[in-house]
């Protein structure tokens, strides 16, 4: 569902200098092949500028250097980023689901705490002394555990389920299937039998503002601490992270990668797909780990910006040499040289 914004308003809401008519409106964003007299558009360089003002939509998101070579009428959003515009504009031009209550075959508890403006869809499950913000949304089959918490405007997609104690900021979104707080993976293994007794799981998980977890992902609850995903994080569909683990701010994360216990993840870090970290790893801040990279237990990867890659991780030049080294001694010897 869309809804439509007057084009001062909406360069107003993105940080975008207007050029041109501010009463024209924008129901959408679009392509510039799909744009039609309703769209918002961004044309980066040069080569989609001409694409972008020859497309019937309403008006385009430019840099300034690009606003320079448009001569047209139609009207112009300045910005130095102009994808990230259109990233907020997306946001803002997208109609809020306006539901609210709970639906009759959902099962909430009688001192759950629900703020204004909840929606509780079919079939979730709101435990004991849980509390949802306002705004926030339960997707159906979703399960709620006992003193849980959800900040202000949520969105919990179908079949999550939130183990009991997990508390989570504002703005978080978690996709369909995954599963928060469940016990981590730590026994402790009787000498005299060989049998595994598990080692107690009772930390809690906090989730800080404006997370994004992907579907099917799985994040486990600390051991006797905290397992604490910070502020921004992005993760991937199928993301595994472990018990004790920290996710540092702003760190983004690749789907089916795997992150042992007590590893620690520096903020604005980058990492691949497939990536599987040993417990009590320590990532530092800004650094970049290319996919399929593999890093050790207690190992510590530092250099702000600095690609790491291969298995052991090492930094993206000194593996390029290694690979080299090793495709040399594998060609074939000159006959001569026999």
């Amino acid at each position: 569902m869309e809804q439509a914004m007057r084009l001062n308003e909406l360069a107003a809401s993105i940080g975008a200098e207007l050029r041109g008519n501010g009463d024209a409106t924008a129901t959408r964003v679009s392509s510039a092949a799909r744009a039609d007299a309703d769209s918002l558009i961004f044309a980066e360089d040069a080569a989609t500028l001409r694409e972008a003002l020859d497309s019937k939509a309403v008006a385009v998101l430019v840099t300034e250097e690009l606003a320079s070579r448009a001569a047209c009428a139609k009207p112009l959003l300045v910005m130095r980023q102009p994808r990230l515009g259109f990233a907020r504009a997306a946001r803002l031009l997208q109609m809020i689901d306006r539901k609210t209550g709970t639906h009759i075959s959902a099962i909430v508890a009688s001192n759950a705490v629900l703020g204004e403006g909840v929606f509780i869809d079919a079939h979730a499950v709101v435990e004991d002394s849980a509390e949802i913000g306002a705004g926030s949304r339960i997707g159906a089959g979703s399960m709620i555990g006992a003193g849980a918490h959800i900040g202000k405007d949520c969105r919990i997609y179908p079949r999550v389920v939130l183990y009991p104690g997990v508390t989570m900021g504002d703005r978080v979104v978690v996709h369909a299937g995954a599963v928060l707080g469940a016990d981590g993976f730590g026994y402790v293994r009787d000498a005299a039998t060989g049998e595994y007794l598990q080692f107690p799981q009772q930390g809690r998980l906090v989730i800080e503002d404006d997370v994004e977890i992907g579907a099917n992902t799985t994040v486990d609850r600390g051991a006797l601490d905290e397992t604490r995903i910070a502020r921004g994080v992005k993760l991937d569909n199928l993301v595994h992270v472990g018990h004790n683990v920290r996710v540092g701010k702003n760190v983004v994360i690749a789907a089916q990668t795997g992150i042992s216990g007590s590893s620690v993840i520096g903020d604005n870090a980058v990492l691949g797909g497939q990536i599987g970290i040993g417990d009590h790893a320590d990532i530092g801040e800004r650094v970049i780990l290319g996919s399929q990279s593999g890093i050790l237990p207690w190992k510590k990867l530092r250099g702000p910006g600095v690609v790491h890659w291969g298995t052991p991780a090492k930094p993206l030049k000194e593996y390029l040499k290694e690979l080299a080294a090793l495709a040399r001694l594998a060609r074939p010897r000159n006959k001569k040289e026999d």
